[in-house]
């Protein structure tokens, strides 16, 4: 599963990037990606997890209780760093939370064929892509490998839930 940082607060310009927060819609939508995880069967055993602050607090508001390995090698990575974590990782069900355009271009890197998405390209906040891949290892993991099962926004939770 790969996950980009919920949306972020911009209101402190002063502040250090890697220290952002999440703003309230961010907050909001990793909440709802995180109950549509649950309802969806997807809960991680490892988290690999940029050390930045609003990737650390999206996935704690995923609320899951998983390992979870924070790098700050992972902040604002690029497609091949995470490529590396994901390879030495241990686990059936994995989760990378980052950030781009890293994790787009690895999303697209991943997977054999793109998903039919208007927002795929540009993976935007909160976006989630869950692939499955025919390895028995992640250290055999390669680009082009991956199935795409769902590709989600929190706008496209919003959208599905009958109170939006």
């Amino acid at each position: 599963m790969l996950l980009r940082h919920a949306k972020s607060s911009w209101d402190d310009p002063l502040a250090d990037d890697f220290d952002r927060a999440l703003n309230e819609r961010g907050k909001r939508g990793a909440t709802a990606m995180g109950d549509w995880m649950r309802s969806n069967g997807l809960a991680p055993d490892l988290v690999l997890c940029s050390a930045a602050a609003r990737t650390v607090e999206t996935w704690e508001r995923l609320n899951f209780e998983a390992e979870v390995k924070y790098s700050p090698g992972l902040y604002h990575a690029g497609p091949d760093r995470m490529l590396t974590a994901l390879q030495s990782a241990k686990g059936q069900r994995v989760m990378l939370v980052g950030h781009n355009p890293g994790m787009g271009a690895l999303a697209a890197m991943m997977v054999r064929n793109a998903p039919v998405h208007a927002r795929f390209g540009d993976y935007p906040t909160c976006a989630l892509t869950v692939a499955e891949f025919n390895i028995d290892d992640w250290a055999d993991l390669t680009p082009r490998q991956g199935r795409v099962l769902h590709f989600l926004t929190p706008h496209d939770i919003e959208n599905a839930s009958p109170h939006a």
